[in-house]
Parts: C-alpha cells; structure tokens; sequence
C-alpha cells in the first residue's frame, strides 16, 4: 500500500519502507518529573542521538529528549545516502573561517562518513550499510563539472581512487540512457537503511548510560548558569543544553526558526524486483545521484526495491499525486519500471539554510544549536555532533570554524519566505533545463 506523510502532530513514525522494516520499535518513556543531567540534548534525530553518543563515550551524564520517535524526522525519511563531504563550497567563506577553515571543513568531510563506518562496525548496527556511490551526468556540462571536481579532490590529496566514466561506462553501474557519464566513488560514499543506523546508535547511547526521551516535545529553554529544558510533563536542568531539532523544531527558538527553511522531498519504494532485473538496472548496487536542483536520488534497498527520491520544493507540502509524479520521474530513467507496483511512498522536512552549509554555533554560553543540512545530512550529521561533543568537553578549534560562519535570515518572514524561495527554486530549475 502507498504510504502517506505523517504530520507534524503525529507521534509515530511515517508510513515508509524505513519504518515497515525497522529492526525493533523503540519504546522509551516520556520525560515526567524533574531531572539532572550533564547535557540536555533536544532532537532523536542523527545529530541529536550522535552527540549524544559522543558524549557519552566521554563520560558525560546525557538526556536525549524527543518529541516524536527517536528518528521520526528527517533522518528516518531521507534516501539512505551516506556522501561526505559538508556544506557547498566552504572556499566562500574564507573571509570569515581562513584557508586554515576551508581545509578543515574539507577534513571533516572525508572524516563524517568514516565516522558511520567506524560506529556501525563498533557497535555491531545492523543496517545494511554498503559502499559505492555515483554523481551521473545528464548533459556534457555536467561532465565538466565532474572532471573539475575529480581534479579538486587530487588537489586536495584525497586519496579515494575516484573514477570519471564516460556514456559507456557508465551504464556498468546504473544501466540507463539518460546518463552521458558519471562520477564514482567506490569507497568513501554509499547507502544505508538511516532509521535502522539510527536506532541503532541510540541503543549504543542507551548502553552507555544516556536517558532518552521519546513523546516529550520541549516548549521551553531557560539560559543561565543551569540552564533548564522543559515538556509539559517533566524538565532537566543541566550545564549545557545542545538542540538538534532541525526542520522540526517549529518555533521553540524564533532566531533559528528565520534562519531555517523546511523543505519537502518525497521517495518512493518499489515492490522487491526479481534478482536479474535489479541487476539490470543498478549492476553495482551503489546509491545514485544527479547534479540538478531538483535532483533525482535513488538506490537498491536489501530486498531489491529501487528507493526512488526526490520532487523537492520549498513549499513544506506533501504533493498530493506522490506516487504517480514519482513514478513518472521514475520510468524517466528505468522505462521497464513504468508498470511496477509501488508498496510504499512518503514524504518529509528537511532544513535549508540560506547559505547551504550547517549551522552550528551558540545561543548563550551554554547552550548550543545544530540545525539545516540542506537535504546533505547523513554522514555531516555525524561530524557536527562529534565536534560539538568536542567543544563541551573543552575542545573548541573545529567547532569554532563553524561559528565563525554567518547564517542570515531567510528574507520576507514567515509570510514570504516560502514564496521568495520557490520563485528562486523555479529559476534554478529553468538553469537546469539549458
């Protein structure tokens, strides 16, 4: 059956493949009462479970708060696919962060999918993790672009052997003809069941001693020198408090909320394809991406569905014709899939920021916000929580470089932000088009 998106009240997770193949359902209690704790952490997301875990792995008594299910969000909806990298094109920000910075940036971007190897391998998460991940080109422009990024990454010294493919080659990795050549990386990217990964991670934290929280949606954060994080049936007082709610964090802190754009994108999930069509049309069984705006992302999943995305917009709506939009854009680039039955599709929120990199600084001298991956979020979610553990126990070098960064509110406010963005998506999809 299609799957619909569950709304923003709706507690248990959205009706996807994600969800219907989950290895256990998480069932923690609802924060009632008032309690102590090191870290308060706002969002069961992957930045608020990853720092979290970070945290704990130092020592430090956490308490992981969510509103819905521990990866309700975006990081139980998205397509799966773990890509380094953080942020576009960090060499803008010079000004603000320094050579020193831009390389920086570019080191924790190789480092956050390590990071999701080092963690599932650590602590034995089953989540069909797979490496293989391939940029396809749909105009020779695009393959331009390509063989400048391969150069870049040489220039950088990153060692991966990644391989520029031409129309031929190409089809040896996803057997289609809408692609004139691609980019591969074989190692450092690939795919992931991301809701699997993340309860799996929120097991380890719960191991190691952190409380979490589902149900409890925070209404309220006091500063100060105990700074207190509240739910309608309970509160912890802490000496830092990290929040990690993303798109979903609503209004809870108006100054992240302008500067934060939620953005649907939906996917949807095929019925399991026979062995010999699956390895027809994907014969690598890497994740695929191409380079426009509105970019299509797709992969296998374990029991050989083909995980179709994209149909992002900036109206933060679910279309309603989902799976047959989908599916057209599917049968675009798998025309012997046109007539294949859909078992699940879904959409959800992921936070844009103005600038396209991750935000992450402070709201006061202890409490700290990571938010607005840009739909880039898998593995960058990793990094950020890992350097704002960093920063808590007294390291501050590589979370500086993010602070340094300046995220300016999206221009119209409430009431126009939405419209001035779709108007600047149409424009950029019109550029994708020439």
């Amino acid at each position: 059956m299609l799957g619909l998106k569950a709304s923003v009240e709706t507690q248990s997770h959205t009706t996807s493949y994600y969800a219907a193949t989950a290895n256990w359902q998480t069932d923690y209690p609802l924060l009632e009462g008032d309690i102590q704790a090191d870290v308060a952490v706002i969002g069961g997301g992957f930045s608020g479970v990853n720092t979290a875990l970070e945290l704990a792995e130092k020592g430090y008594k956490v308490a992981l708060i969510e509103a819905n299910k521990i990866s309700w969000g975006a990081t139980g909806r998205n397509g799966g696919q773990v890509i380094g990298g953080i942020g576009h094109d960090a060499e803008q920000f010079e000004k603000f962060i320094g050579k020193e910075g831009v390389r920086a940036i570019y080191d924790m971007g190789i480092e956050c999918t390590r990071i999701i190897k080092d963690r599932v391998e650590k602590y034995q998460i089953d989540c069909d993790l797979k490496w293989g991940y391939l940029d396809v080109a749909l105009k020779p422009r695009h393959m331009t672009m390509f063989e400048e990024w391969r150069q870049y990454e040489a220039d950088m010294g990153n060692p991966t052997d990644i391989k520029l493919l031409d129309a031929n080659e190409v089809k040896h990795y996803v057997n289609s003809d809408a692609y004139c050549g691609g980019l591969y990386n074989p190692t450092d990217n690939g795919h992931v069941h991301p809701l699997n990964l993340c309860i799996g991670e929120a097991k380890a934290a719960e191991h190691l001693g952190v409380q979490i929280f589902e149900h409890s949606r925070v209404n309220k954060i006091t500063h100060g020198e105990k700074p207190v994080v509240y739910t309608d049936k309970g509160s912890v007082t802490a000496n830092f408090v990290v929040t990690c709610g993303n798109a979903y964090m609503e209004n809870l802190v108006p100054k992240l909320a302008s500067r934060v754009l939620p953005s649907c994108s939906s996917v949807i999930a095929t019925a399991p394809l026979s062995d010999e069509l699956a390895k027809s049309i994907m014969p690598s069984d890497s994740a695929v991406c191409d380079p426009r705006t509105a970019l299509d992302y797709f992969r296998l999943s374990a029991d050989k569905r083909l995980l179709f995305g994209g149909l992002s917009n900036y109206t933060g709506l679910e279309p309603s014709n989902l799976e047959a939009t989908m599916r057209k854009k599917m049968a675009i680039v798998f025309p012997q899939l046109a007539n294949i039955d859909i078992d699940y599709g879904w959409s959800g929120q992921m936070g844009i920021g103005l600038n396209r990199m991750p935000q992450l600084g402070r709201l006061s001298k202890n409490v700290f916000y990571i938010q607005a991956y840009s739909g880039h979020g898998v593995a960058p979610t990793h990094m950020m929580g890992r350097i704002t553990a960093e920063m808590i126990s007294g390291t501050a070098e590589r979370f500086d470089v993010f602070a340094k960064i300046r995220h300016w509110p999206f221009p119209g406010g409430k009431l126009l932000r939405r419209p001035g963005l779709a108007v600047g998506m149409l424009y950029f999809k019109l550029m994708d088009m020439l």
